[in-house]
């Protein structure tokens, strides 16, 4: 049984889209390996920004300064 740990932010991803997600792992798993969708297992987590950094930055920082023009 296959299971995809998906970690996005959570900065207003849509139920479409996260159905896309779900969608597209599931699909790519069929296609490359051969395994059965209807045991296929993905889960997505939604992780504030505050909480998420890149480079050494917090997202937060990073997506107000993006705003701000820096």
């Amino acid at each position: 049984m296959p299971y995809v740990n998906i970690k996005i932010t959570d900065e207003q991803v849509t139920a479409e889209q996260k159905r896309a997600l779900i969608e597209g792992a599931t699909q790519l798993l069929v296609d490359v390996l051969n395994k059965n969708p209807a045991t296929t297992v993905v889960v997505i987590d939604e992780v504030n920004t505050d909480n998420w950094g890149v480079g050494g930055q917090v997202v937060t920082r990073i997506r107000e300064e993006a705003r701000n023009g820096k």
